[in-house]
């Protein structure tokens, strides 16, 4: 399997090809067994981060408020009903990520968890998988003013005498810095001081730590999930 057709499947997967291009590529599907593998492979992988979002109908006012939006800015790219049909098809949003790409699909997860016209957005979003397998188990959203929210999206095992321990690495010589505890897998908001404004590449990850976490100020523990931010489309 390539990495060409393993991309493009990903791009298939994420809703991101035209339409020329979708009816080309299930064509393909139907008569390839290695572009099927590679296609189920992308929805077995970002299945985890599927259930997490829950399907919303947009509200009568905001398509309008979308088109008036793209006309003003660039009305001759301005395609009404676009974004509309987009939405309709809201499973496949929610799956628009590709390896290279983790921004898109926190965005993606942004556009159905959280209110339109939100501006309150992540300076850098990663998603956090278990190390050497393509198992997602947490997201991260961290914010220009230092706080960073990291969300499970799968049951983590603390067994007693035990707490999670998320961290973030931006500077190897710098070391990572921990950024708090979890006794349970939950979505959390932390509130960090003395770390620069996030970046894109900027390392997460979680370990699991004595009670009261890491006596070194180091990760100690074994590493669950781990994964580097990027920045949001």
């Amino acid at each position: 399997m390539t990495d060409d057709l393993i991309a493009t499947a990903g791009e298939y997967v994420a809703g991101l090809m035209s339409p020329e291009e979708q009816e080309a590529f299930e064509r393909l599907i139907a008569s390839d067994p290695m572009v099927r593998s590679a296609v189920a492979d992308w929805r077995t992988r970002l299945l985890a981060l599927d259930e997490t979002a829950t399907q919303m109908a947009p509200s009568e006012g905001l398509w309008p408020a979308i088109e008036r939006a793209i006309g003003a800015a660039r009305p001759e790219q301005a395609k009404p009903g676009w974004f509309a049909r987009l939405w309709q098809d809201v499973s496949a949003l929610r799956l628009a990520s590709l390896a290279g790409a983790a921004a898109a699909l926190v965005m993606a997860l942004l556009l159905v968890t959280q209110p339109f016209g939100r501006s309150d957005k992540p300076t850098v979003v990663a998603v956090l998988n278990a190390p050497n397998t393509s198992e997602a188990g947490a997201i991260v959203e961290a914010f220009a003013d230092g706080r960073i929210r990291v969300v499970p999206l799968r049951a983590i095992p603390v067994p007693e005498g035990r707490v999670l321990q998320v961290w973030t690495l931006w500077d190897r010589q710098v070391g990572p810095r921990s950024v708090g505890l979890m006794e349970r897998a939950e979505a959390r908001d932390y509130v960090t001081s003395g770390m620069p404004r996030p970046v894109g590449q900027q390392m997460y990850e979680i370990t699991l730590e004595p009670a009261g976490g890491s006596p070194t100020g180091r990760p100690t523990g074994p590493i669950l999930y781990v994964g580097r931010g990027a920045t949001p489309l």
